[in-house]
């Protein structure tokens, strides 16, 4: 079927007609209403061939849209087509997506950033699911390393005991795993864009920077051991590139063997008053060179460089800056890449700000690191005996004095890791000595603060921890709250799976029964009598979630309140119990979980403010294991907002905020709760260890009928007005990384203070 495509948004006609038309895309979000037939297009798998001319710019990320018919279209529905890039001339690509339900209408985004192009060819082709089964497994395997392919064998093997239907879903998931990764991954096209280095963009970044005291003076502290020379070169280079003047580089070399080492410092050193030197006289690994460096160090913030590294040339500019608007910090951190030899940048991590959570559980502070001088001789500088991960306990000592308005990060990405043989930016598992020495790091810290805690390994990954906190005896009491109605399959299947699967003791079932009239429902309910631990009250109101679960918590006593909706399913037992480890913790808020849909794909990962208007799930649709970003998809941290389809909190939490806001009827009253909760001095937190599944809206439906749709409206509009502009700058949710499109993917452009906006040095 070809199709014919009509201009909705940030699409100009240039001249042409028809296949020839010349269009100027102006935005990010540029998109075609693809003119289907009459009554749409059936579900299941098709074959989307597609010819792009472009005349100017690139075309990236193309997408499409289906509309299943919903209240309105789902970022999660999006499918990718891996096209990233596509510079001047003619470009093609087929791609195999499968809709998921009949399709009423379909959107298709050409690209995410301005250009200007013409689209030759675009057409569907239905295909049989085996042409799809063939077209998935050869893709999977011409693009996979063996590991990858021995893998594909496996997983499909054991699917093949499944079915069918089994093996097509996870090959599907795979594959679409795959193509989104050859999207997202093509971060050199956003370089290019918005973090241009060369020198015409560096000045003109220069001159739009805001204003600024200067008054910060940045001692660089680098510890030097047999490096070689060309990469020490390139390091101390970056540095004397610096558009900030004021700094001195502090070298300690630990007794290199090989002379040329001590050789190219000294010639540095004589050409370049601002670098001081050392030389120790015997080897003393990481912590005591680092040591050695920083005792020369007479400048008011000392910033961590490692020997092979390089600065972005406005590193200490963008510092100053920040340092200069936050005179209350006094430790910061920035966004980081990976450089290999030809000097190509990859791998950016765009990081949170300071999440203390995620912090135990791998280093997202690491580079670049900048300390106020102070601050480092109050601590005593490094520990020396963690060599590894030396970094990593120099941050958590610091943090241990600071609070938390005292630390900040800049996101920008000020530091580039380099990509070569025993780096642990080539390989992260390449010094596994660093491994061991985090796992003492992080269970000393909880042995000086006095946390109840320990710090566990996770199997098969190096640099990633398991913090198990734990829980008082006798085990406080939780008071599991499930609002149903009827649906009793539904509800049977989460209760049965609550009594017979969970490890954790004190706790009760409450089910909140709004209406039920069912037989079945109603002898169910007579069956559960039979459990000590399972009571039924009666709600007799019109369905309003936030005052069902108001009026639940109000007549339950236990000291935790769980919110659980009555289509969940455990899977892993001790759901609770890392749950509850978290929320019985002083500062911890309201606590999530990992939710996953029946298909084993992720439903909640976390939720991220202003993702879609108001806020959006993490990784939706990604397949089970999936690691997400930088592995944050598999690690316990703080996130503003979860989902109350499995919430986890105190009960003196909830009554502090004064519970659901009931303005809120079904939509959004578990986000603004967050926020709220967040506002009072709450760190919220979502775990991957608790895993359940959601079989979402099943009971209650899609918002597709004109009430609902009206309410859901209504409800968007309350918090848009209530929280604003909180809505837009979500902490834990990096500048860089987009709230038009899937969360964790790349915007264009950047937003500067939480809304879109030009970036300074883009062309």
């Amino acid at each position: 079927m070809n199709a014919e495509l009509s201009p909705i948004q940030q699409l100009e006609r240039l001249d042409g007609a028809g296949p020839q038309t010349l269009w100027r895309a102006s935005g990010n979000d540029p998109c075609f209403d693809v003119r289907l037939p009459d009554g749409g297009i059936a579900g299941g798998w098709y074959i989307v061939d597609l010819q792009f001319e472009v005349l100017r710019g690139r075309i990236h990320g193309p997408m499409l849209y289906p509309d299943y018919s919903r209240s309105h279209v789902l970022e999660s529905d999006r499918l990718s087509i891996p096209l990233s890039g596509a510079r001047a001339g003619r470009h093609s690509v087929r791609r195999l997506v499968r809709f998921v339900a009949d399709v009423t209408a379909l959107r298709f985004d050409p690209t995410l950033i301005p250009c200007e192009f013409r689209v030759l060819a675009f057409s569907l082709e239905r295909v049989g699911k085996f042409a799809a089964a063939r077209t998935m497994s050869l893709t999977l395997w011409q693009g996979g390393s063996w590991k990858e392919r021995a893998l594909l064998l496996r997983g499909v093997g054991l699917d093949l005991l499944g079915g069918p239907r089994r093996m097509a879903d996870r090959l599907y998931h795979m594959y679409a795993a795959e193509v989104t990764e050859m999207i997202v991954s093509d971060y050199q096209v956003w370089v290019d864009f918005y973090d241009d280095c060369s020198e015409d963009a560096v000045a003109l970044a220069l001159s739009a920077m805001p204003a600024f005291s200067a008054k910060q003076r940045f001692s660089i502290v680098v510890p030097t051991y047999n490096t070689d020379p060309k990469w020490l070169s390139a390091c101390i280079k970056s540095v004397q590139a610096q558009t900030y003047p004021h700094w001195e580089l502090c070298i300690a070399d630990d007794a290199s063997p090989d002379p040329r080492v001590w050789a190219l410092i000294e010639d540095f050193a004589a050409g370049d008053p601002r670098i001081k030197t050392v030389r120790r006289e015997s080897n003393g690994h990481i912590a005591a060179a680092s040591n050695s460096a920083i005792a020369l160090a007479t400048g008011s913030h000392i910033a961590l460089l490692d020997h092979d590294d390089a600065l972005h040339p406005m590193a200490l500019a963008w510092c100053a800056v920040e340092l200069d608007r936050n005179p209350h910090w006094r430790m910061l951190f920035t966004d980081e890449d990976k450089i290999d030899a030809e000097g190509n940048r990859s791998d950016p991590y765009f990081k949170s700000d300071w999440n203390p959570d995620l912090f135990l559980s791998q280093n997202c502070v690491c580079h670049l690191g900048v300390y106020e001088r102070a601050l480092i001789e109050e601590i005593g500088g490094f520990r020396e005996g963690y060599d590894g991960a030396q970094d990593w306990d120099l941050a958590l000592r610091a943090s241990e004095v600071l609070s938390h308005g005292q630390i900040g990060h800049v996101p920008k990405v000020l530091y580039h890791w380099r990509m070569i043989e025993g780096s642990t930016a080539l390989a992260p598992g390449e010094k596994s000595y660093a491994h061991f020495a985090a796992l003492r790091v992080i269970q000393d810290h909880f042995d000086r603060t006095g946390t109840p805690a320990k710090v566990e390994e996770m199997h098969g990954y190096s640099g990633y921890y398991h913090i198990v906190h734990e829980i008082p005896e006798p085990q406080p009491r939780v008071s599991l709250l499930i609002p149903t109605r009827d649906r009793v399959d539904l509800l049977r299947q989460c209760v049965n799976s609550i009594l017979e699967r969970t490890t954790y003791r004190n706790y009760e079932v409450v089910i909140l029964d709004n209406g039920s009239i069912e037989k079945d429902t109603l002898a169910y309910f007579r069956e559960l009598a039979r459990h000590s631990n399972v009571s039924v009250l009666r709600y007799d109101q019109p369905f309003n979630y936030s005052k069902i679960n108001n009026f639940g918590a109000s007549n339950t006593r236990g000291e935790i309140i769980g919110l659980l909706n009555n289509d969940i399913e455990v899977i892993s037992p001790g759901w609770l119990t890392e749950m509850v480890s978290h929320a019985n913790r002083p500062e911890i808020g309201v606590v999530g979980a990992m939710l996953y849909y029946p298909n084993d794909t992720i439903q909640h990962a976390g939720v991220v403010l202003g993702v879609g208007g108001v806020a959006g799930h993490s990784y939706v649709g990604m397949p089970r294991g999936y690691p997400g970003d930088k592995h944050r998809a598999g690690l316990a941290q703080n996130v503003s907002a979860v989902t109350a389809a499995c919430a986890v909190l105190r009960r003196s939490v909830f009554d502090k905020v004064g519970g659901l806001d009931e303005a809120l009827v079904v939509a959004f009253n578990d986000v603004d709760f967050c926020i709220r909760v967040r506002e009072a001095g709450y760190r919220n937190l979502w775990t991957p260890f608790a895993e359940l599944y959601h079989h979402e809206s099943a009971s209650r439906g899609y918002e597709n009928t004109p009430e609902k749709i009206e309410r859901f409206k209504r409800e968007e509009s309350f918090m848009r007005a209530r929280w604003g502009k909180i809505l837009e700058s979500d902490p834990y949710y990096n500048l860089n990384l987009s709230l038009t499109n899937a969360p964790f993917t790349l915007a264009y452009p950047p937003r500067v203070n939480g809304s879109p906006s030009d970036v300074t040095g883009a062309r």
